[in-house]
């Protein structure tokens, strides 16, 4: 987040496949609170990817989170992305592909880190 404030870039972070299942959009919107506080600066979008699973993507756009991945039925998604335009959210049917996976730098230090996301910013893409 710090990395994306100093470069004046905007991006759009995504949580990992299926967290909205397991995790649940409590998790993901309290997590997006606190980037939010912690790097009031830094422009973003989070979506929660809530898979195959109808009720958790329900769960999510009730819980207000801005945007949510479903990749189940295609009638299905209609209707969830009716009632997602209806509360303001965005419903996706595939998940983008990242730029940048800050999964596998899950034990990195700081330095390597802000060097990984200043690369990723340096591009023209903007999935995290």
């Amino acid at each position: 987040m710090s990395a994306a404030a100093e470069a004046g870039r905007a991006i759009a972070l995504a949580s990992p496949p299926d967290a909205g299942i397991y995790a649940g959009p409590g998790w993901f919107r309290e997590v997006v609170r606190a980037a939010r506080e912690a790097v009031p600066d830094a422009k973003f979008t989070a979506m929660l990817d809530c898979g195959e699973d109808a009720g958790a993507t329900m769960a999510a756009i009730r819980a207000g989170i801005e945007a949510v991945v479903f990749t189940g039925r295609v009638d299905v998604a209609a209707r969830l992305s009716d009632i997602a335009a209806q509360t303001g959210a965005k419903l996706l049917t595939a998940r983008p592909a990242a730029t940048l996976d800050l999964g596998a730098s899950f034990f990195a230090d700081d330095e390597d880190l802000r060097r990984r996301c200043a690369a990723a910013l340096a591009s023209k893409a903007a999935f995290c």
